[in-house]
C-alpha cells in the first residue's frame, strides 16, 4: 500500500513565504504525474500545480510566478514553493500522486494525501 505524507505547512504573514513537501511511501511503485491542491473552507478542491515524470510543470494562473512545484524522483517526493503568499492562498494543501503497482494492475491510481495546512493571516 502507497501512502503519501505532506509537511511545511503553517501560519504565515502575506508576503512570506513557506515550502511544502510530499514524500510516498510503501514497495513496489512507480508515480507519474505529482501534483498539488488545495481546498479553502466552504470551497471546491482545487488544482494547484502539476509535474509529470519527465518534468514539465503546469501552474494555476492564480499562483503562476509566486509558486514553483518540483520533484525528486529518486526520493519519491513533491515540493511546492510558495512565495509572496497572499490571504487568498490559504487552504489545506494536499499532494496528488498518480501511482502505478501490482495493486493497481500497474494502471495509474490517484493516491491523496492528508493534507497540510497553510494559513496567511497577519
Amino acid at each position: 500500500q502507497v501512502q503519501l505524507v505532506e509537511s511545511g505547512g503553517n501560519l504565515v504573514q502575506p508576503g512570506g513565504s513557506l515550502r511544502l513537501s510530499c514524500a510516498a511511501s510503501g514497495k513496489g511503485f512507480s508515480i507519474d504525474t505529482m501534483a498539488w491542491y488545495r481546498q479553502a473552507p466552504g470551497k471546491q478542491r482545487e488544482l494547484v500545480a502539476t509535474v509529470t515524470l519527465s518534468g514539465t510543470t503546469n501552474y494555476a494562473d492564480s499562483v503562476k510566478g509566486r509558486f514553483t512545484i518540483s520533484r525528486d524522483n529518486a526520493k519519491n517526493a513533491v515540493y511546492l514553493q510558495m512565495n509572496n503568499l497572499k490571504p487568498d492562498d490559504t487552504a489545506a494543501y494536499y499532494c496528488k500522486a498518480d501511482v502505478r503497482s501490482s495493486d493497481t494492475g500497474w494502471i495509474p491510481r490517484p493516491y491523496w494525501g492528508q493534507g497540510t495546512q497553510v494559513t496567511v493571516s497577519s
